[in-house]
């Protein structure tokens, strides 16, 4: 544009549109002037028409840049547009995921209280977990103030989990069934052997195999691989009949009696959201 516009290039333009005009008022007079031969008329048409082009291509090009950078801007501004719609759609779907299974668990924690119907359940939140492996045990949303007290038993959908150990006014902590610390609870459970129920304790947890072992049983009643194993709810502490889990294995003595019982756990502790906290009756 700068090179269009200097001294000599805008003499040449204006000499240039000068004799346009010119022609064009010759060429309407030549042919009002029958006498006045065609090719002169040709040649004035032409003239004209090349002045006109040479008037019209910079208005052309600069028409065309502004178009073109319209087009640009649009484009940029509709690109952002696009960007914000599909970073706002995987927000959306990200939220309806946890959503959908927040609700499916609280579903899950609704049907206990079909089978809990004689105690009183209250619903929680997980707020943290220690991160050691062998002092397992979660910081839960509810306290006092929610009616919960020390020894209740923890469950989710599937079955027991832990047992409340400390209580402050609106957070409570959970010692986990699979902790296995020195100062860890005992849980006091039982499973149907071949003539009686057996009775005894969970004694530790076997992190690699994932299984609990149950020891201190009072019966040497042979016990069979799937069995169910189940709270016994004896010193009074756990409500008798919640789940533990299924028997995967039994290490007895030569004669095959029972002395140690692997459990396999019926609910997970290694990822839980939810929790139901079993009051008393």
């Amino acid at each position: 544009m700068h090179k269009f516009f200097s001294s000599k290039n805008l003499v040449i333009f204006v000499v240039g549109l000068v004799l346009s005009v010119g022609l064009i008022g010759g060429t309407a007079a030549i042919r009002n002037n029958r006498a006045t031969p065609t090719i002169i008329q040709v040649m004035g048409n032409e003239i004209v028409g090349l002045g006109n082009r040479i008037v019209d291509y910079p208005v052309t090009k600069i028409s065309g840049l502004f178009s073109s950078s319209s087009n640009l801007m649009n484009t940029y501004h509709e690109n952002n547009y696009l960007k914000a719609k599909v970073a706002k759609l995987s927000a959306t779907e990200t939220k309806n995921k946890v959503l959908s299974q927040e609700n499916k668990e609280l579903k899950q924690q609704l049907d206990l209280k079909k089978t809990l119907t004689g105690y009183n359940l209250i619903n929680a939140s997980v707020l943290t977990r220690t991160p050691s492996n062998w002092q397992q045990q979660l910081v839960i949303n509810k306290g006092s103030l929610a009616g919960i007290e020390k020894d209740m038993s923890v469950i989710v959908d599937k079955g027991l989990v832990g047992r409340v150990i400390e209580v402050n006014k609106t957070n409570s902590k959970v010692e986990l069934i699979t902790d296995s610390g020195d100062s860890s609870s005992r849980f006091a459970v039982q499973v149907d052997g071949n003539n009686a129920p057996v009775d005894g304790l969970i004694i530790g947890y076997d992190n690699g195999k994932n299984e609990l072992e149950m020891g201190n049983i009072t019966s040497k009643d042979k016990i069979k691989k799937g069995a169910k194993v189940i709270t016994s709810g004896l010193g009074g502490v756990t409500p008798k009949g919640l789940l533990v889990g299924t028997v995967t294995g039994v290490s007895g003595t030569a004669d095959g009696l029972s002395e140690q019982i692997n459990i396999k756990p019926a609910a997970s502790t290694q990822s839980i959201d939810l929790v139901t906290v079993v009051g008393k009756e």
